[in-house]
């Protein structure tokens, strides 16, 4: 019999982590092989465009991890959109993660409703759509091939 408990707990969180982590490393000989290299560290990809007063007009959040670049936030304050510095974000992190990282590809995750068009232009693909998520809005994981 188990007893079922609803709660945030770090330090249970951090134990089924690392158990998870013991349970795929012995079940895969490539993640076994992966956590012997240095690109087992997820390692913080931050860049921020600012104006010369230090306003924050825009910046890319992301990290690297297994060869890949993944991009969690993008974002372009209002009046700079349509100016190229989104471009010039993104561009910038794929550059680091590929010739500093040795990156080979980049992930992303946007809403139908946010920018899955710039993010086409700048040649990812769809690999996964989620509707309704949230309901009424479509989710898509994207991905490009780097350089």
């Amino acid at each position: 019999m188990f007893r079922i408990e609803a709660e945030v707990d770090k330090a249970r969180h951090d134990l089924l982590r690392s158990r998870l982590r013991d349970t795929n490393t012995a079940a895969s000989p490539l993640i076994d092989a992966l956590r012997r290299t240095p690109a087992v560290r997820e390692v913080p990809i931050h860049l921020w465009a600012l104006d010369d007063s230090g306003y924050l007009a825009g910046g890319l959040v992301g990290h690297t991890w297994a060869t890949w670049l993944h991009v969690t936030h993008l974002w372009v304050d209002d009046p700079h959109r349509g100016t190229g510095l989104g471009s010039r974000l993104l561009t910038c992190a794929e550059r680091i993660a590929h010739r500093e990282r040795a990156c080979v590809a980049a992930r992303l995750e946007t809403w139908d409703f946010q920018a899955p068009d710039f993010y086409r232009r700048h040649d990812y693909r769809v690999v996964c759509a989620i509707p309704d998520y949230p309901p009424g809005i479509t989710e898509y994981t994207m991905i490009k091939r780097l350089p």
